[in-house]
């Protein structure tokens, strides 16, 4: 029986991890997980056995982060701890038959390093971005390495390109963190108008970009055509029941319920009304017709779903003005986003025109949804792609 150790690095590579792990044990094989950043809560959800102490840094690792995220994580340990990391991969190596890689160039090199056969789900990395992918070095190097056995792209153009770069196979089955939504196909329906609201999954940011969705909500609370549209939030469990009633009382938010029922909280300002969610993320992407987004998964499975997402430029660390406009490189036209603003007040103005925009599209535009289901495809791809990497292995 084969063991496999995976490598991730990142909250929605541990996802997508996760995802993998949980068909390749139904397949007979046995894992474990050694998450690079974070604390490995996707794993732990499904009992893989994690190796090594983990340790969550306020950022989610380093990629599009600011300046200032940068310096936190530095200072706050990450490179000793990455250090540590790499040595436990590579004193581990005789235990596990292969690895597999998900992420960047990170667990790459971990897994080059130990001198391992590896599979890569490389989803960090995307031709879309500049048209013609190009990997930080010595990245290459270690995709066309004896001991890279297979890559899998995160969407068709990436798969062509690499394969003219590397000048070995590369191939797109679509990507794991979208068979999340498989177990919602014909059990979830709705006839309301829902928007999902997507502040992030990491702490402190999330309190900014809360307010800031918030904000936008507020301005356009006294357009009663908003009375019969369910606006449904998101929440991490880091950001608790008592922290978000104190910022929604602060701000003049009232309390529709006066108790929590099903885990959630209902606030209600002007003609708006609001749902706060804890643990519900793929029933509120299912549902919603668009998403208001400051995240990073949640917005490629929103995109992956055909929904056109709204984005809101925030502060960082993570989701940055850079950070949201490669991700709008990287999804597509679908992505909206107010860029152009004179001060916070305009940013708002120029957020609730898109909104209305989309709002319009949804209900009158009757190709406007099918050309984010082409979208859909072409940037996200088909359903199952666990089983369709998984298969493709064993026939390595």
């Amino acid at each position: 029986m084969s063991r496999i150790l995976l490598l991730s690095n990142g909250h929605g590579e541990d996802l997508s991890g996760s995802l993998l792990a949980k068909y390749l044990v139904n397949k007979g094989y046995l894992v474990d997980a050694l998450p690079i950043v974070g604390d490995g809560e996707h794993y732990k959800k499904i009992n893989i056995r994690i190796i090594g102490k983990t340790k969550k840094f306020k950022t989610g690792g380093i990629g599009y982060n600011s300046l200032k995220g940068r310096m936190l994580e530095i200072f706050g340990g990450q490179i000793t701890y990455l250090l540590k990391k790499l040595y436990l991969s590579y004193k581990l190596r005789n235990k596990y038959d292969s690895y597999f890689v998900i992420g960047d160039i990170v667990p790459i090199f971990f897994a080059w390093f130990a001198k391992k056969d590896f599979f890569i789900y490389l989803v960090a990395y995307s031709s879309h971005y500049e048209g013609k992918l190009k990997l930080p070095w010595p990245c290459k190097y270690f995709l066309i390495s004896k001991y890279a056995k297979k890559i899998y792209a995160r969407d068709f153009l990436t798969a062509n390109d690499l394969t003219q770069q590397l000048r070995k196979r590369v191939s797109f089955f679509g990507n794991p963190f979208m068979d999340k939504f498989s177990f919602f196909e014909n059990k979830l329906k709705t006839l309301s108008f829902n928007v999902g609201l997507f502040p992030g999954s990491r702490f402190p940011e999330i309190l900014d970009n809360l307010q800031k969705i918030l904000e936008v909500l507020e301005t356009m609370s006294g357009l009663k055509y908003f009375e019969n549209v369910k606006f449904d939030f998101a929440i991490v469990n880091a950001l608790t029941l008592d922290k978000i009633r104190h910022i929604l009382i602060q701000r003049k938010w009232i309390d529709r319920e006066k108790t929590i029922k099903n885990g959630s909280l209902i606030f209600k300002y002007g003609f708006i009304t609001i749902k706060m969610n804890w643990n519900k993320f793929e029933e509120i992407l299912w549902r919603s017709k668009f998403v208001i987004s400051m995240a990073g998964t949640a917005t490629e499975q929103a995109i992956g779903l055909a929904k056109p997402v709204i984005q809101i430029e925030g502060q960082g660390p993570q989701f940055t003005k850079s950070f949201a406009e490669a991700q709008r490189r990287l999804l597509g036209k679908y992505v909206f986003c107010a860029t152009n603003y004179k001060n916070k007040k305009d940013q708002i103005n120029q957020t609730i025109n898109l909104i209305l925009k989309v709002i319009y599209l949804i209900k009158i535009d009757s190709k406007f949804l099918s050309s984010c289901l082409e979208n859909a495809n072409l940037r996200i791809g088909d359903s199952k792609a666990c089983t369709k990497i998984i298969d493709d292995i064993e026939t390595s």
